[in-house]
């Protein structure tokens, strides 16, 4: 049960626990003019604490009210005593309204999951209508470097990129960190697939430190290197051949294929779909070579990596 009273605006105090840390200016100026405008409409919700009351959840609306200089607010008055399951009620009204920054929601499952007796990843995601791989990704974020969590809160890079960024050793994303302040990255999709290839590096570097290669694998390397390249040494022949049908007289291309224009332009399309897909694979090895660049060594890593949370699987920037 609750009761709703207008109560003095220096009765009500904020909840120095509670989910949310940041709060856009622009979007609290907004809120302030509607209040202005049309009122309250929903009354904040609080609980009695220290001959006043502390704030469940509405503290937006409370700072709006700040803004404006109200002398009093409307508020629902519940009788909750337990901090936690107060802290979700409050995580609950943020987290379906995309007022909560990634963080802040990562840093509040990860508070229900340490402090609720029997929480699991699964039952956090049922209390806020979430998939269990959802409340998973979220938590993934925690593994960021300082860095990168003040980047993604100010909306410099998304979710997604910085996901596949937390799956890296602090050492490495301390390297990605630096290619992106320097404006090497031209969009998050960029980012995703540069992070995946360091992930895949990263992975290998450390296989190759335990098991050197031998003999035998270096031969099928050095076979691997010269089959490939010759197969795209062979491309500027294509290339060449199909200069010359491009500039050709399309009447006369229709006379030297009498009837089977057709037939070739099918065979062209099923060229330019294999030029599309090699046209990717080379676009991520890109990736990987400039990735194996600027990789650090894991052996070198070992401060800076120490104490960092354990590493989870990769994401894969394809399917994801």
């Amino acid at each position: 049960m609750s009761t709703i009273r207008t109560v003095k605006m220096s009765q009500v105090r904020r909840n120095l626990n509670q989910p949310r840390e940041y709060f856009n200016e622009e979007a609290l100026k907004e809120l302030a003019a509607s209040i202005e405008n049309y009122g309250l409409i929903t009354a904040i919700e609080v609980r009695p604490a220290n001959k006043g009351y502390e704030i469940v959840s509405g503290e937006r609306r409370w700072r709006a009210h700040q803004l404006l200089k109200k002398a009093t607010i409307k508020v629902s008055v519940i009788s909750e005593k337990d901090d936690l399951r107060a802290f979700k009620r409050s995580v609950s009204e943020n987290v379906n309204r995309e007022d909560m920054t990634p963080f802040e929601e990562a840093n509040a499952y990860q508070r229900i999951l340490d402090e609720e007796d029997g929480a699991t990843e699964k039952s956090v995601a049922a209390d806020f209508g979430k998939t269990v791989a959802y409340v998973r990704l979220r938590l993934q974020l925690l593994n960021l470097r300082l860095e990168f969590q003040k980047i993604v809160s100010e909306g410099q890079i998304g979710t997604q990129a910085a996901v596949q960024i937390a799956q890296l050793s602090l050492a490495n994303q301390g390297a990605l960190l630096g290619k992106f302040t320097r404006g090497e990255f031209e969009s998050d999709n960029q980012i995703v697939h540069f992070a995946f290839a360091m992930k895949q590096q990263q992975d290998q570097q450390v296989l190759m430190i335990t098991e050197d290669l031998t003999e035998e694998q270096q031969k099928e390397r050095a076979a691997s290197r010269r089959k490939t390249t010759s197969a795209l040494d062979k491309i500027e022949q294509v290339r060449a051949l199909l200069d010359e049908i491009a500039a050709t007289d399309q009447l006369k291309l229709a006379e030297a294929l009498e009837g089977k224009v057709g037939q070739r332009l099918e065979q062209l399309d099923r060229v330019a779909e294999s030029l599309t897909k090699a046209r990717f694979q080379l676009k991520q090895a890109k990736a990987h070579a400039e990735a194996r660049e600027i990789l650090v060594n894991p052996e070198a890593e070992a401060e800076d990596h120490a104490g960092a949370a354990e590493s989870v699987e990769p994401v894969d920037p394809v399917t994801a």
